[in-house]
């Protein structure tokens, strides 16, 4: 599975590809008006120069004619940019459309199976199922994924899941055993399945025992050192 960050920070994207494990970037509209007052395209396509890998950009229009405009302008940016469009019945035809011109479609706002199917079906190239706002709701996210990728295979559909809203650790796992193929978080969470207490506690230990060890050496050094000397001393006399 692989893992993207949900994210327009340039910080933290440059951070994060230090760790080597972020294949991807996902962004919205959100999360581009958190960054203040800085240019969508130049965002994104710094972002693409940071990531070698799927970088998806949304587009802010609700009607077909105008999603699919502006679907064709976002994805001049960058090769690897994916244009995101919503979960609508607009967005299902400017999928159809943007697909046929082999444009690569990332169709968020996924809530059920059937939408999943649906996106499939006009042609998505990724689906994004939002596990953390179901459970939000008090309905199961996990099993929404677990729906869609049964449906998928049943059928041989090749459009592939991502997992987002992705909300704490555990949903990366299971995520990852569901057989999503993708999993996006921020990075908060991704930092956090770094961790471990008893990682934390064994490292401490180690670090101890080092200590202890190298005062050791330190306090044989001058025992060493007078043990040399009387034995010169014997062999002059």
């Amino acid at each position: 599975m692989e893992l993207f960050l949900d994210t327009a920070s340039l910080d933290e994207i440059r951070e994060a590809a230090k760790w080597g494990v972020v294949s991807g970037i996902t962004t919205n509209p959100t999360l581009m008006a958190r960054e203040g007052d800085v240019d969508f395209a130049a965002t994104i396509k710094t972002i693409c120069d940071i990531i070698d890998g799927p970088i998806s950009a949304e587009v802010v229009s609700m009607k077909a004619a105008d999603m699919i405009e502006e679907g064709r302008v976002i994805s001049t940016w960058h090769p690897n940019v994916v244009v995101k469009i919503p979960m609508t019945a607009d967005g299902l035809e400017a999928i159809k459309t943007l697909s046929r011109e082999k444009i690569r479609i990332n169709t968020t706002l996924i809530f059920t199976a059937n939408q999943a199917l649906l996106a499939a079906k006009a042609g998505a190239y990724i689906v994004s199922p939002f596990i953390g706002r179901l459970d939000d709701i008090s309905e199961d996210g996990m099993q929404v994924i677990r729906d869609i990728i049964q449906i998928y295979n049943n059928y041989g559909i090749t459009t592939k899941v991502l997992a987002a809203s992705i909300r704490h650790p555990r949903h990366i796992t299971e995520s990852a055993k569901a057989g999503a193929h993708i999993a996006t978080m921020p990075i908060s969470v991704l930092k956090q399945a770094m961790k471990h207490p008893l990682t934390d506690i064994g490292l401490e230990r180690f670090l101890k025992d080092w200590e202890k060890y190298q005062q050791a050496q330190t306090s044989k050094e001058p025992a060493a050192v007078k043990k040399a000397g009387a034995v010169r001393g014997t062999v002059r006399a």
